[in-house]
């Protein structure tokens, strides 16, 4: 899992006003709370946490002016239509802690014949370390019949980690893969000919 260090300035003004002045800064107002601790408003470099949060659950060691805090992102706020990141919740996590994320789920293999997998649930929940967050789970479909499902017990979790979902719930499916129907050819001697009609012009 990567670890992003990010150097958090403290963030006293608030308001829309406040937030589009940090922003021209290429700075990004976030929140960090969690462990009945107060919430700490800070500013976080702009470029360095996007690049961060390209990748799910990136555990992040922020540098505060009271010490370096663990924190994982809880919510992020992006603009629509730019697709900037206008604001960031950030939950307190500590080593050794359990949490509950969602890690994505990727499919790997092919099924036999002409099965199709598809993917009935896009992340699984998990209840892992903090400091050991997988970045994605894979599961296997090779070779699997049409008609074959994987449910989410039945998926290998890393060491440590244990599955927080529905272990019932279908993860993934393998059906039957479509079949092109060629066009029926007429048989043999049944081919319609239109009857001839008088020649244009005749008379």
């Amino acid at each position: 899992m990567p670890d992003f260090k990010l150097t958090a300035e403290p963030r006293t003004e608030f308001g829309k006003g406040a937030a589009r002045r940090l922003r021209r800064a290429d700075k990004i107002p976030a929140v960090l709370y969690g462990h009945g601790a107060a919430p700490v408003h800070v500013a976080l470099p702009g470029h360095a946490t996007m690049l961060a949060l390209k990748h799910s659950n990136a555990l992040i060691s922020l540098e505060l002016q009271s010490g370096t805090q663990l924190a994982l992102p809880k919510d992020v706020q992006r603009d629509p239509v730019r697709n900037v990141i206008e604001h960031v919740d950030l939950v307190i996590v500590r080593r050794g802690e359990k949490v509950t994320v969602e890690v994505p789920l990727h499919v790997t293999g092919s099924p036999a014949g002409d099965g199709l997998a598809t993917s009935e649930l896009n992340t699984l929940s998990l209840l892992v370390e903090a400091t050991a967050i997988p970045g994605s789970i894979e599961v296997s479909v090779e070779g699997l019949e049409p008609g074959s499902q994987i449910h989410a017990s039945q998926i290998a979790l890393p060491a440590g980690a244990t599955l927080a979902g529905d272990p019932e719930a279908i993860a993934v499916l393998v059906a039957a893969g479509s079949v092109e129907t060629a066009a029926e050819e007429a048989p043999e001697g049944d081919v319609v000919e239109e009857p001839a009609g008088e020649t244009a012009g005749q008379g």
